[in-house]
């Protein structure tokens, strides 16, 4: 099995962007599969443009991607992104799409492939904070999420795609005050390992209750 997993660049003018920080200190292999590891931009429509470009070179298996959802306490695994951009600031070539579609030949939305409540389980097993999460925001991040499942629906049915959001790095929020969470990047890459440990071992996702009651 071969697994592309990417990160996003630094953006809204933060030095670093926790998710390929994390996204590059995993090893070559987990569970088995070889892992192959992209930086993509922050930019609606070229992220999944770079995403698609390293499909057709590796020819992976599944497709996972990974970004920084600041404030949240724990790895969140994505279930579903929504055909919709409204970008409360502008991406790194300076979009700020309003009120609009992905796709206009697009679903509504589309459930991750990947098995998302095996993937937060095997992170809980193993003392990484882990959640399912049923909303990838309307940032770059639901951008890209649906954009690859689109065309996993459309042309690469073969492969398994889903995204994952990440915890702010500790060095982001030394401004922030008191209450901001906050991970070390190497804590964030271990919660990616088992994560990904867990696409490797899982060829359906497991059947328990993450079901959201708000």
């Amino acid at each position: 099995m071969k697994i592309l997993v990417t990160g996003f660049d630094p953006f809204g003018g933060q030095a670093i962007n926790p998710a390929f920080e994390a996204v590059k200190l995993l090893p070559d292999s987990i569970g088995g599969a070889e892992i192959v590891k992209v930086e993509i931009p922050t930019v609606f429509g070229k992220c999944a443009e770079k995403v698609e470009q390293a499909i057709n070179q590796h020819n992976p298996d599944c497709v996972l991607c990974v970004g920084q959802a600041g404030g949240r306490s724990s790895i969140t695994v994505e279930k579903v992104a929504i055909n919709y951009c409204d970008a409360r600031i502008a991406d790194n070539d300076g979009n700020q799409p309003l009120d609009c579609k992905i796709k206009e030949d697009g679903e509504n939305a589309y459930f991750a492939t990947l098995p998302v409540k095996a993937m937060v389980e095997n992170c809980r097993k193993n003392g990484i904070p882990a959640n399912l999460s049923f909303t990838a925001g309307t940032y770059v991040c639901n951008d890209v999420m649906y954009r690859l499942l689109y065309m996993t629906s459309k042309k690469y049915s073969h492969i398994k795609g889903g995204f994952i959001h990440v915890p702010f790095a500790v060095q982001q929020v030394t401004n922030y005050g008191d209450g901001m969470a906050s991970w070390e990047v190497s804590t964030i890459a271990k919660g990616l390992e088992y994560a990904i440990e867990a696409i490797a071992h899982n060829s359906e996702d497991i059947s328990v209750h993450m079901g959201a009651t708000h």
